[in-house]
């Protein structure tokens, strides 16, 4: 037997808000989109999900901390970009003796980790 992760779904209560903030500011890549679902990062093996909560326990999970961590390269400029958009920022980004880190918020309250390691 053998059992591999398929996705990681965060749930949200207006996906033409969400699309906006994970197409257009986070820029992440879309792999798929329905009625209900963004599906991205194509080709991986683990996708992220953003979907529509339409029932009462998905509804409770709208709104924390994800405990999703975004690697991100050029930090700095995202942060920037976030920032004159009006995003929430939870933690601002700082700089320790491993990268930077800052914690954002979607428009539903989802709460992600962003990281640049540098190599």
């Amino acid at each position: 037997m053998s059992v591999s992760m398929k996705n990681v779904v965060v749930f949200v209560t207006d996906l033409n808000k969400a699309k906006a903030f994970y197409i257009d500011l986070l820029e992440l890549p879309l792999a798929g989109e329905s009625q209900m679902l963004l599906e991205f990062y194509p080709g991986a093996v683990t996708t992220l999900g953003v979907a529509l909560a339409m029932q009462d326990d998905a509804r409770a999970l709208v709104g924390r901390h994800t405990g999703i961590t975004l690697t991100v390269k050029g930090i700095n400029k995202l942060c920037e970009r976030l920032a004159a958009a009006g995003t929430t920022f939870i933690e601002p980004l700082e700089e320790s003796p491993w990268g930077k880190m800052a914690v954002i918020a979607d428009p539903d309250g989802n709460q992600f980790a962003m990281v640049e390691i540098p190599k």
